[in-house]
């Protein structure tokens, strides 16, 4: 039996192994979800908490941390057809603290040892996480620019930055790039640029922007920047891994966290909290170019720009730990550019969360796949997601 293209008892094998993660203590619980050809199948396995009694359900909420890039991408486009922001004019009438930038020399250099940028950094910068500064892949403190970033409060880490935006926009502006604009890929700083390029370009808090032109228009009702006291009972509590156990151990409880009020940083890397549905109505608006039932979030050519691969080889180097050889980025998220697995379809854009979650689009099979956990990622993570989306694949039957 085969319903929306899918194998019933293949779906069924991706229950099992679910249970099998489960069984084994990697994560409390999940929730699963794949659409395709207008059949949605959703999969709620375990407890919202380790030893916990209260099931996951359907509309679990969680802290969707970097699968919150697409989203301020889309955002940005909004800003971009209309004309509000242009991709690859400078970024400094709006944001000021990142004029007449300075470089250093060498990553290992001193920080007064720099040179000119050689251009402005761009709207375009920071959507491909090209504007020349962001995390640097080393043991910490291991470079002195590294170091700085640290003391500054502004290095990125599992968690959104603590600061109010104009005060962490004056201690970024005060440090030197790495790269210069546009030459080098580096994750996560652009898009927390981006989410204060957006505010001070609308005039408003993102939540209020996201919700009338992105959240609202989607019925995206469980999606924001925090969640409100009369939902935190639907908010999972988050994990990670004890060092020396591996015993799960509490990174984040539902009850009393920092998702239950407004943040002081609305961060477009990694802020959202979200539900299996809400986001399923994202990427199906990705997936249909732009349309969502009635509503025209952005245009096809926007989504067809987001989706393509931005970066050369050179910008990607020393990256094969976010794209292995397979991938590329886009305007926020990833684009696979080579089928070498089986989930690797050439096309199919979307991007991870590093607290357990995982959600793209593939327009060459016409669906979308999400998984939702709350387990903080490492090195020696379970890989639930490789197992996810391997039974998404092998669950095609058409």
């Amino acid at each position: 039996m085969s319903t929306g293209g899918l194998s019933e008892a293949r779906l069924g094998r991706m229950h099992d192994v679910m249970v099998g993660h489960i069984g084994r203590g990697e994560v409390p619980g999940l929730v699963t979800l794949i659409a395709r050809h207008g059949e949605v199948r959703v999969g709620a396995i375990g407890t919202k908490a380790v030893g916990g009694s209260d099931p996951m359900r359907r509309d679990t909420i969680f802290r969707i941390a970097s699968m919150t890039k697409p989203v301020a991408a889309a955002a940005a486009m909004i800003l971009v057809e209309e004309c509000r922001l242009r991709l690859d004019e400078p970024v400094g009438p709006l944001l000021p603290e990142l004029t007449d930038r300075r470089v250093v020399r060498a990553i290992e250099g001193a920080l007064d040892d720099t040179m000119p940028a050689k251009r402005p950094i761009t709207l375009r910068d920071l959507l491909t996480l090209r504007l020349g500064i962001g995390a640097v892949l080393a043991p910490p403190g291991w470079y002195p620019i590294q170091e700085a970033m640290e003391e500054a409060g502004i290095a990125p880490g599992p968690d959104s930055p603590s600061l109010p935006p104009d005060e962490w926009m004056k201690r970024l502006g005060g440090l030197p790039l790495i790269h210069q604009p546009g030459e080098g890929w580096m994750y996560e700083t652009g898009f927390d640029v981006l989410g204060v390029l957006i505010s001070r370009a609308t005039g408003e808090p993102l939540e209020s922007f996201f919700r009338e032109r992105i959240f609202g228009p989607l019925g995206m009702e469980d999606t924001g920047f925090h969640v409100p006291t009369a939902k935190l009972d639907r908010l999972a509590s988050c994990y990670q891994a004890d060092p020396e156990t591996g015993a799960l151990e509490l990174y984040d409880v539902a009850e009393e966290n920092r998702w239950s009020h407004p943040p002081a940083f609305e961060s477009c890397g990694g802020g959202l909290v979200s539900t299996v549905d809400d986001y399923l109505a994202f990427c199906l608006m990705m997936l249909n170019k732009g349309k969502y039932g009635g509503e025209r979030i952005l245009s096809r050519p926007s989504v067809e720009l987001m989706s393509t691969d931005h970066l050369t080889p050179e910008q990607r180097a020393g990256t094969e730990m976010f794209f292995g050889n397979n991938s590329s980025w886009g305007f926020g998220m990833s684009v696979i550019t080579r089928r070498d697995d089986l989930s690797s379809t050439p096309g199919r854009f979307g991007w991870d969360g590093g607290y357990g979650t995982s959600g793209y689009s593939d327009p060459a099979e016409a669906l979308v796949g999400i998984l939702m956990t709350q387990r903080l990622a490492g090195p020696d993570s379970p890989r639930i997601d490789l197992d996810f989306w391997t039974l998404v694949y092998g669950a095609i039957d058409d």
